[in-house]
């Protein structure tokens, strides 16, 4: 049986938010969240969060046995992007992106 959990409109880029959900794909939520724990990075502790979230709904269900969840899917996709202007020379200006994400964790059980 499978258990997810998603975080929407988080204010991080989905490019960096993908460097930590690959060193996590595929393990065990137990050695996910030690990798995570000491990745130095923004995106790993709202990562974190997430699996943290997903393992808290496993635990909601009588017949999931929490201690064999492993992380079968993890994806990044973007989200809407904040425009804002930057002051450049003679009088012109950028447009800077400020993009934003939604992560979304699949946990299920290891046979």
């Amino acid at each position: 049986m499978e258990v997810r959990a998603q975080a929407k409109f988080v204010r991080i880029s989905p490019q960096k938010t993908r460097l930590v959900t690959r060193a996590v794909k595929g393990k065990g939520v137990e050695e996910a969240l030690a990798v995570l724990q000491f990745t130095p990075k923004k995106a790993a502790r709202l990562v974190r969060q997430i699996v943290e979230s997903a393992l808290a709904n496993a635990g909601q269900h009588s017949q999931i046995d929490v201690d064999t969840l492993y992380i079968k899917k993890i994806w990044v996709d973007g989200g809407p992007s904040l425009r804002r202007f930057r002051p450049r020379a003679m009088g012109r200006a950028t447009r800077v992106l400020k993009r934003s994400s939604h992560i979304t964790v699949v946990l299920d059980e290891k046979l």
